[in-house]
């Protein structure tokens, strides 16, 4: 695999590296050696896959609070997405900002998400699915989420939102939540792990 760490410390692109031969290719999709040798979370306590019937429906932004934060590997095996990571690390230099990048199955590269990040996707094509590796299982008293469009993100999608979720919809604006989820999101002293901690 090939690890490329995005501008958000700790959130990385993992490419594949393909063995191919006249009857196709093999590739390793997940290795605790290598994920602990860049500083990631090895962890996989669940995996999920996600189908999404239509292009433009966008599902997010969606995280859990501390202590059950969760990493997300991310890859999509069938169409293509837009794949969106928001830092809402309080201490982190690039707090609220956030990166992109296409998921798709020709090349299926793979984001890493780090804990105490958002997450998010909107379908590029019809019929798309989506694999995910989590760090910790879902714990719904832990969860949270931030509108798709919230003006305090400035996230750009590529297309209208053809389909968003009642909940997706509904969660409230940052600006209303900003205290305690920067409160929530907090690391002290002994707690959280190196993966999710900015330098």
């Amino acid at each position: 695999m090939r690890f490329t760490e995005t501008e958000l410390a700790g959130a990385y692109i993992v490419d594949l590296e393909r063995f191919e031969d006249e009857r196709g290719f093999f590739a390793r999709t997940f290795c605790a050696d290598e994920f602990t040798a860049h500083g990631l979370k090895p962890v996989v306590a669940q995996t999920n896959l996600s189908f999404t019937k239509k292009a433009g429906t966008l599902r997010g932004m969606h995280f859990q609070y501390p202590p059950a934060g969760e990493t997300k590997l991310v890859r999509c095996l069938r169409g293509a997405v837009l794949d969106v990571i928001v830092d809402l690390r309080p201490e982190s230099p690039t707090f609220l900002k956030h990166t992109a990048v296409e998921l798709n199955e020709d090349t299926l590269r793979a984001i890493y998400v780090p804990e105490r990040f958002a997450h998010g996707h909107q379908s590029l094509t019809n019929g798309t699915l989506l694999s995910y590796h989590m760090g910790a299982v879902y714990d719904r008293a832990s969860e949270g989420g931030l509108r798709y469009d919230d003006a305090a993100l400035g996230i750009s999608w590529p297309r209208p939102a053809t389909e968003v979720s009642r909940k997706d919809s509904s969660f409230a604006p940052y600006v209303s939540i900003e205290e305690a989820l920067r409160t929530r999101m907090a690391v002290t002293p002994g707690s959280g792990s190196a993966a999710s901690r900015a330098p």
